[in-house]
């Protein structure tokens, strides 16, 4: 239309494709995304943009607009804020959008307010990136990993995958260090080298599955929990960070690790509702005690 001011509707269902209904139907989208199309009648009618139209590089229709702000400000709340970096790229997309549309998207942007997630944590762009860029090459890098408990070592892995997993962004990878599968928080990742070592990552990788499975491998404090209930019970209160849930006897075992022995009694042990023991993990074991005294002192009787 841009190019052929009157095409009818005929014309734009056969360069398109489509059939004249469809065509028109196309016509109503645009119309509703803001374009302002123009509909002659006649022999020599047709559509044509308005007089002094300029087509934005993208087009949403309202719904879209409005979905795309709901899920920004959804995954990270601080977006809100046009001085944030993700603030700062939504603001430029809302003054792209035609005026009917990025009034909408801008209404919902200015009176949203959105509570951030504790648990999330967002890494640095730029990291991020040249991870992406390694796993799309298959090459090799070399990392700098900081662990929560404030210890830092350089490692090579094999990139496999970035998966995001509850506002948490980690790398699937082989560790060349450890010769197993690891699973590292990207906040967390201080600098990625890039090597001129290809890898094949596994033909049957479901990089979420693998993230699942190995993320409660492969840290510094081991642990076995022992539960008297069976598996199926406490399946559904157990988080895969926490380690691999195996039945054992009447009741079932947990094994994993942890680089935060605190955190693990603290925010997940105690929220399992059935009886447990902490048979291994002596780092384990002493986060649980100093918990169960603090709960003890809670109930004592007032002097």
């Amino acid at each position: 239309m841009q190019a052929r001011p009157g095409t009818t509707a005929d014309e734009l269902g056969e360069r398109l494709g489509v059939t004249e209904r469809a065509a028109r139907r196309y016509v109503g989208i645009l119309r509703e995304a803001g374009i302002p199309v123009e509909s002659v009648r006649g022999p020599h009618g047709g559509y044509r943009f308005r007089r002094g139209t300029r087509l934005p590089p993208v087009v949403f229709t309202e719904a879209e607009a409005l979905g795309l702000v709901m899920a920004v400000l959804d995954g990270q709340p601080a977006a809100a804020d046009v001085n944030d970096l993700v603030g700062s790229a939504l603001s430029k997309v809302i003054k792209a959008l035609p005026e009917s549309v990025g009034r909408q998207a801008a209404t919902l942007r200015e009176h949203a307010s959105a509570a951030p997630d504790r648990s999330s944590a967002r890494p640095d762009p730029a990291t991020t990136s040249a991870l992406v860029a390694a796993v799309a090459l298959r090459r090799r890098v070399l990392v700098t990993y900081g662990s929560e408990a404030g210890h830092e070592w350089e490692t090579e892995v094999d990139p496999w995958a970035v998966v995001v997993r509850h506002g948490r962004w980690y790398l699937l990878c082989h560790s060349h260090r450890a010769d197993a599968v690891r699973t590292y928080r990207v906040d967390r990742i201080r600098a990625v080298q890039q090597t001129a070592y290809e890898f094949e990552p596994p033909a049957d990788l479901d990089p979420v599955a693998a993230l699942e499975e190995n993320l409660g491998t492969g840290w510094e404090f081991p642990t076995r929990v022992v539960f008297e209930a069976p598996l199926a019970e406490v399946a559904p209160w157990i988080r895969p960070p926490m380690g691999r849930l195996e039945p054992s006897g009447d009741g079932c075992v947990l094994v994993g690790s942890t680089s935060n022995p605190t955190m693990y009694a603290q925010e997940w042990l105690a929220n399992v509702p059935f009886a447990f023991r902490v048979d291994g993990g002596e780092e384990l074991r002493a986060a649980v005690a100093t918990l169960a005294t603090r709960f003890t002192a809670a109930l004592a009787d007032q002097p």
